[in-house]
């Protein structure tokens, strides 16, 4: 009785403690659901706001909402590629090694740019303009390059795969049709002879000629038959004695 109290009581610690490891794994899921949930509701927020900047303003300030703009919308775009291809196709994960190098002077750059949004010195901002635009350009070009390289590669491969799916394919419908395929006919007969003419076929090659029959001859000529000459001797009459 003891053992069988121990063991439900065994039984009942167990499920308390896979009970709480579960309710901790979903209370950890659903927080970082809603983290990702405000992160890109933020970034949301901030793209227009930058948008709306760029577009309303005038000057070095709208100038940086533009650049800051252009700069988040290329390095979210390539992570986001890498990261969907890397799923299938492990070559990939040394671009994303190289992407995260690239992502330390993009949040650099952004950062900056965040800063002179606010600076009051215009004449000061116009100057910083040409560097903070030659940056910005770098840093999207690289990104850009490796967006479309990731593109390309997977477009490739899709191609590769396309081309032979509709190879084998071919050969099974080939095999599915394999009845309408006809045997070989016979030699087509001879054309019908043309309305009056009593010939059964149609001569394409002209026909030897034909001696015309002697008559036979026999072998050997009776006597009485023979021509007679006049330098032949008569034949005697046989005695019958």
């Amino acid at each position: 009785m003891e053992a069988v109290i121990a063991v439900f009581a065994l039984l009942f610690v167990l499920f308390l403690v896979l009970g709480a490891y579960a309710t901790v794994k979903v209370i950890g899921a659903a927080k970082r659901g809603v983290d990702r949930t405000i992160d890109q509701a933020r970034r949301t927020v901030e793209d227009h706001t930058l948008r709306a900047k760029s577009f309303v303003q005038q000057g070095p300030t709208a100038e940086v909402a533009a650049l800051r703009l252009k700069l988040r919308t290329s390095m979210r775009a390539t992570q986001d590629a890498l990261h969907a291809g890397a799923r299938d196709d492990q070559s990939l994960k040394e671009s994303l090694d190289l992407f995260r190098r690239l992502s330390v002077h993009g949040h650099e750059l952004d950062g900056e740019l965040k800063r002179l949004e606010c600076e009051p010195d215009r004449a000061t901002l116009a100057q910083r303009l040409p560097d903070l635009r030659a940056r910005t350009e770098r840093i999207t070009q690289s990104a850009d390059s490796l967006r479309w390289a990731a593109r390309d590669r997977a477009h490739r491969f899709a191609a590769d795969d396309l081309d032979t799916l509709s190879a084998q394919i071919d050969v099974e419908a080939g095999a599915l049709r394999h009845w309408t395929k006809e045997e070989p006919s016979a030699a087509p007969p001879w054309p019908d002879a043309p309305a009056g003419d009593n010939t059964t076929a149609q001569q394409t090659w002209p026909e030897t000629p034909r001696r015309t029959e002697e008559p036979t001859r026999a072998a050997i000529t009776p006597p009485g038959q023979r021509p007679s000459y006049p330098w032949q001797k008569k034949p005697r009459p046989e005695s019958t004695t």
